[in-house]
């Protein structure tokens, strides 16, 4: 068993691992209240890994993420209220609202994102660890991805890369034995996904994702082997998620009995046990840790509703546009000449033009004196 740290450390990981949680689990209230839209992927039962893993990076090392990534923002430092208000669709959130949910991104924490595709945020860690080896720092990018995220082109690709440029990557796949809805045995040939990357010249481990001592050990060892060696290495986190994919998922896969068991292993269940039975924290430590999340992230309920929506002539803010040099697929292929908009120096004018047009709502008796519609 990996030792027990001090007091302070163990009051740190504990808050953190309850923040996460009931950050996670007002989220998902939120969410059927509709105040945020779009999808909305909860990482409840995988905060030992999170927080496990960012407890022994430094703080110039990157994370990337995919797009259960509320937990890992907060875990590298991002204000609880950033990333609600985010997930809201408001301007004080960490991408002003511009991503939601699955677009967690605090660049000054070094926490390079959350990406909906799956996969794509192997190649861009890839990215990240060649310009540190680029500028001969000493810093180590950590990949954390899905089991399902292992069956994809890129990680092929990008295991491929890493090995042979001896790119410093931790990359930690969270495994929760679920793809989506798809068991893991059902969506992978090879099950021990610690092999996975073998082929490609970097070895792995397997290690209890649900045991925040035993991640901080082993993690704080593969980032040693990075760090010193500028080599590749990947870690397996058997971990388990305690709700859906997403908000909308169903959950018709997995029958209760399993989930009831995997509960019984909850990661901040044991650890508060750990910590009791080993002198470093009391009953009244542990309520009080609980009631510190609860207002915080209380707080950033009141904080993400009292934000503004981002301005509608803010809609195109931030875009690439296809400009004149940009070659023939600037042209749309309807008919030879260009068509609206695709000019970059049109992109203005037909901004500023589209969000007026968004702005006019009719009134309501306006409505009524169409032809055709009713009230």
């Amino acid at each position: 068993m990996a030792e027990l740290p001090d007091q302070d450390e163990c009051v740190e990981l504990l808050s953190r691992m309850c923040l996460i949680r009931r950050f996670e689990e007002e989220a998902g209230r939120q969410y059927q209240r509709a105040k945020a839209g779009g999808f909305l992927h909860l990482a409840i039962g995988e905060e030992a890994t999170i927080v496990g893993t960012t407890s022994v990076m430094r703080d110039d090392d990157y994370l990337i993420g995919t797009y259960r990534t509320h937990g890992h923002a907060i875990a590298r430092g991002t204000p609880a209220k950033s990333v609600m208000a985010e997930i809201f669709g408001r301007v004080d959130g960490t991408s002003g609202g511009r991503g939601g949910s699955m677009h967690i991104f605090d660049a000054e924490r070094r926490f390079m994102g959350g990406y909906g595709i799956v996969g794509g945020n192997l190649p861009l860690a890839a990215g990240l660890a060649l310009a540190s080896q680029y500028r001969e720092e000493d810093t180590v990018t950590v990949c954390m991805f899905g089991d399902g995220a292992s069956n994809t082109g890129n990680f092929g690709e990008t295991m491929n890369l890493a090995a042979l440029w001896d790119l410093p990557i931790v990359f930690l796949v969270e495994n929760n034995l679920y793809g989506m809805g798809t068991s893991i045995d059902r969506h992978s040939a090879v099950t021990d996904l610690s092999k996975k990357a073998e082929g490609y010249g970097i070895g792995g481990e397997r290690i209890d994702g649900m045991d925040v001592l035993a991640v901080r050990e082993r993690v704080s060892a593969n980032l040693e082997i990075s760090r010193e060696e500028g080599r590749p290495t990947l870690v397996e986190a058997f971990t388990y998620r305690y709700r859906g994919h997403s908000a909308a998922d169903p959950e018709i896969y997995r029958d209760k009995e399993e989930v009831a068991e995997w509960q019984e292993k909850d990661p901040i269940e044991a650890f508060i046990r750990v910590c009791i039975e080993g002198g470093r924290l009391k009953d009244e430590d542990v309520e009080e840790i609980r009631a510190e999340a609860d207002r915080t992230v209380l707080e950033a309920v009141e904080f993400a509703d009292a934000s503004p929506e981002p301005a509608l002539e803010t809609l195109y803010d931030g875009l690439y546009v296809v400009g004149e040099t940009m070659g023939w697929y600037a042209v749309d292929e309807r008919s030879p000449e260009p068509h609206r908009g695709e000019y970059g120096e049109d992109a203005p004018a037909i901004a500023k033009e589209l969000a007026e047009s968004g702005a006019e709502h009719p009134s309501d008796q306006e409505r009524q004196d169409r032809p055709g519609v009713r009230g």
